[in-house]
């Protein structure tokens, strides 16, 4: 039966393997300052990953809107973005 470490690890990657092991031989207190910058850096793509798969899910929604604003456009139902222009 084979060994697992505290987490059950996929294919690493051999560059955050050797990372790792770097770290691995550094005091507990940098250890933990480098662990703190990675989860960090995890939440923030996890983040990111977020606002992808929320901006994916509108863009029916965005299109509508463009092919709406588009119509008014053409109809002339819209005002001139400079106020000075609104007047004539």
């Amino acid at each position: 039966m084979t060994s697992l470490s505290k987490w059950e690890r996929r294919d690493m990657n051999a560059l955050l393997e050797k990372a790792l092991a770097e770290v691995a031989r550094l005091p507990e207190d940098e250890q933990e300052a480098i662990a703190t910058l990675i989860l960090d850096v995890l939440d923030e793509i996890a983040a990111e990953r977020g606002w992808d798969e929320r901006f994916a899910k509108t863009q029916d929604q965005l299109g509508a809107l463009v092919r709406s604003a588009r119509a008014e456009a053409q109809r002339g139902d819209v005002l001139p973005s400079n106020p000075i222009d609104r007047a004539k």
